[in-house]
């Protein structure tokens, strides 16, 4: 019963999404085109469910010739001004809402997985996330926003961050549940508007962090 809920609530919230976000997207489409011309929507080859590979949607936050570049930590030079806004408030990923109308991807999840690192992010104890659909927001999803985001250096990431997210993802295809799903929902408004107004959620870091004991 879970997942027919779970995707009738996809399809109504990300159609509802895309029709209540449309004066965001005419200010991402104008300012993209303001500050750096070009391509505005940005498709990135991920995997989702099954090992699926399929085109994810961006708007473009990074100067031509650069987005389709491998990008990990540190290139913050390479995203011109506005797209260190969208990117910021998370603007950026709101074209995901046509993958997630379409069946790609689901409003929560595990963040689908870059191809060229699927056996590091789907081998062995990961691949129990395969099992489940690519999220826009979840769990470590969350994590990544919250403290990922302040690690630069691709080695300190790799260390620091990556085995808690990976286990985040684990953490959540074992607890899915509409409650979590729900909950994840609000935290990531919380943590959205948190950024905008310069403020911490040193609640919701201690929560995700709580759920999974990286050794």
């Amino acid at each position: 019963m879970y997942k027919y809920l779970k995707r009738a609530f996809d399809i109504v919230c990300s159609f509802l999404g895309l029709l209540g976000t449309l004066p965001l997207w005419l200010v991402a489409v104008i300012g993209i085109e303001i500050s750096d011309p070009g391509p505005v929507f940005y498709m990135a080859h991920r995997v989702g469910k099954g090992n699926r590979t399929f085109r994810m949607f961006k708007f473009r936050s990074m100067r031509q010739g650069k987005a389709n570049e491998a990008v990990f930590r540190g290139d913050e030079d390479r995203i011109f001004p506005f797209g260190q806004f969208i990117r910021a408030t998370k603007i950026d990923e709101l074209p995901q809402l046509l993958n997630i109308f379409i069946g790609d991807m689901s409003i929560v999840g595990p963040r689908p997985a870059a191809v060229d690192q699927l056996q590091i992010v789907r081998g062995g104890k990961y691949a129990v996330v395969g099992n489940a659909q690519a999220g826009l927001t979840g769990p470590s999803a969350l994590y990544d926003y919250i403290y990922g985001d302040t690690i630069e250096d691709a080695d300190d990431y790799g260390k620091m961050v990556l085995p808690t997210r990976l286990e985040l993802d684990v953490w959540y295809v074992e607890h899915m549940s509409a409650w979590l799903d729900l909950k994840m929902i609000w935290w990531t408004i919380v943590c959205v508007l948190a950024e905008i107004f310069h403020k911490t959620t040193p609640k919701i870091y201690s929560e995700l962090v709580g759920y999974v004991e990286v050794t």
